[in-house]
């Protein structure tokens, strides 16, 4: 599956990107008055291979969940029954992620590709796949978490592949459902230092630079998350151009999972909506595996999780929007989906200066 898929992802279509530089310069408004979302909306028709490209409606939320080996190693404050008890929240409608997605008009698909704690009830399921009133689970673990990355590699190679091809699978199913647009989530305890030591095996950074604080952690934590994430580059040296052995090296499920909803995506051009530190990591991946998969990539917000920044510039991403958010679960891919809808909506209906009969300069 992820050979097929891979070998399915094409770049850009220049002639629909070149026909939607040419539109915008005969619509109602100053030429490059819609700064960056001018050159957004031509990427969206260069995905698409037509202009104007579809509208990204109706938005599809997939949120995947896992937990981690290395949370032994005390990189976060919070009990790792923390995943499942949020997997709840969210199943029942409670979380931030729900709120955004219910003023969004977004579906909520919750993967569990690997949480170690038991999950609650399965509710109602949704009438539709992507019914936004009902939030619905998909489980898919391929283990009861990672082992621990500072000790031994977090995944087998097949683990790791598995959680690729969920991914994949879940792109396929929400895009088969009718989804226009897809936006990354994720929920695990602990899952940003394997994130940041995705980034800094992906771009050669050091580790304090690909490092932040997570949920929070105080000075004598974050400098032992600094060296965990240090010692476990030194312990597996992984290689960048062999992304499925980095992901199974330092990588965790939902990381993995990520990376192939984004591959999957960009197999059918079809945009997906990057959310935060872990979304980013996960694109690196991506874009080890196709390169040409960042054309469809968006990056909704800058992470403030500093390898979020270094993730982005490594990608040649730039952020939407930037509010200092760090909560993941997709909250910041779904402040962002307004933006690009509107930079898509420009080219469907803004008046040209002949049709408005609007005189030129």
């Amino acid at each position: 599956m992820l050979e097929t898929t891979v070998a399915a992802i094409r770049p850009a279509d220049e002639t629909a990107m070149a026909a939607a530089r040419e539109l915008h310069g005969r619509l109602t408004k100053p030429a490059g008055s819609l700064g960056v979302l001018e050159e957004l909306s031509v990427r969206l028709a260069g995905l698409a291979g037509a202009c104007p490209p579809p509208l990204p409606e109706p938005a599809a939320v997939a949120i995947f969940a896992g937990d981690h080996g290395v949370h032994a190693q005390g990189v976060s404050p919070w009990p790792q029954e923390v995943t499942a008890q949020m997997i709840g929240n969210f199943l029942a409608g409670g979380a931030v992620v729900n709120a955004f997605a219910r003023q969004a008009g977004a579906s909520v698909t919750v993967v569990d590709v690997g949480v170690a704690t038991p999950l609650p009830a399965e509710p109602v399921a949704a009438p539709t796949v992507l019914d936004p009133a009902v939030p619905r689970l998909v489980v898919a673990s391929v283990r009861r978490g990672t082992r621990d990355l500072a000790v031994t590699a977090a995944l087998t190679r097949d683990e790791a592949l598995e959680a690729v091809h969920t991914g994949i699978r879940i792109a396929d199913e929400l895009i088969d459902a009718g989804a226009g647009i897809l936006l990354t989530g994720d929920m695990g305890i602990g899952n940003t230092t394997p994130a940041a030591t995705l980034i800094a095996a992906f771009t050669g950074a050091d580790p304090l630079d690909a490092t932040g604080r997570g949920t929070g952690v105080d000075d004598p934590t974050y400098a032992h998350k600094v060296a965990v994430v240090r010692a476990a580059l030194a312990r597996h040296n992984p290689d960048p151009a062999d992304p499925l052995g980095v992901l199974a090296a330092v990588g965790g499920l939902e990381h993995a999972a990520l990376a192939g909803l984004i591959l999957g995506a960009a197999a059918r051009r079809t945009p997906v909506l990057l959310d935060g530190v872990i979304a980013v990591s996960a694109a690196l991946a991506a874009a080890a595996f196709a390169p040409a998969a960042v054309c469809a990539m968006v990056a909704g917000h800058r992470s403030a999780e500093p390898g979020a920044t270094v993730a982005l510039r490594h990608l040649g991403l730039d952020p939407l929007i930037d509010l200092g958010l760090r909560l993941g679960e997709g909250t910041g891919a779904l402040l962002a989906l307004p933006v690009v809808s509107g930079a898509v909506r420009v080219l469907h209906e803004v008046a040209t200066f002949d049709s408005a009969g609007v005189a030129e300069k």
